[in-house]
This record gives C-alpha cells, sequence and structure tokens, in this order.
C-alpha cells in the first residue's frame, strides 16, 4: 500500500466529532497516540530491563497504526497529501544531510 491509497482508504472511516475546525480533533488525536507509543517504550525499560520483546512490538506496532491514522486525518484536513508531505521532507533532510547540519537543532538550517 503507498501512502495515496492510505488516505484514500483511511478517509472512510474519519468519522469524528467536529470541534471547531475540522484538523482540531486528529490533531488532538496525533499527540494521545503519539503520548501512548512513547509510554510502551518507557514500560520497555520500566518493566522489561531494557529488552524489546515481540509482544511489545506488536503493540506499538498497533500505536504507530493509530499515529499514521491520525497523521494522515489532519493531514487530509489541511488539504495536503502525505505523498507531498513526505517529498518535502526527504528534500529537506537531503539538503542538511548536502550542508552537513543534520544534526543540531532548529528547523531552518
Amino acid at each position: 500500500m503507498d501512502f495515496k491509497e492510505y488516505q484514500e482508504k483511511s478517509r472512510k472511516t474519519a468519522i469524528y466529532p467536529k470541534i471547531g475546525e475540522t484538523y482540531i480533533y486528529p490533531a488532538l488525536g496525533l499527540s494521545d497516540e503519539t503520548g501512548e507509543v512513547l509510554g510502551k517504550i518507557k514500560k520497555i525499560f520500566r518493566d522489561k530491563g531494557g529488552i524489546l520483546d515481540n509482544e511489545t512490538r506488536e503493540e506499538i506496532k498497533k500505536e504507530l497504526g493509530d499515529v499514521l491514522w491520525y497523521l494522515t486525518q489532519l493531514s487530509t484536513e489541511l488539504e495536503l497529501s502525505l505523498d507531498e508531505i513526505a517529498e518535502a521532507n526527504i528534500k529537506k533532510l537531503y539538503s542538511r544531510l548536502e550542508r552537513g547540519v543534520l544534526q543540531g537543532s532548529g528547523d531552518n538550517r
């Protein structure tokens, strides 16, 4: 499956309350699901001695799917395609790579 197909298919399941602007709900969901991914990673160290087992990997995969869904809906609400987002990101990263500024901080480096 590619980004375009995922964006089209996942849109059929985008049934959520409109809270003011249509992008608010998926933005909040993206933050929430990202926190769930981080919580599962934290528990690898808290509960499993830093060992990532297959069960936890599968749990994280499900949460990453939820992150992808909310990211996709937010992108769609903002009239952006995942393809154009991915392309712009790679362009930015390769520019940084070529200029030797991958490390560091700040968006405009």
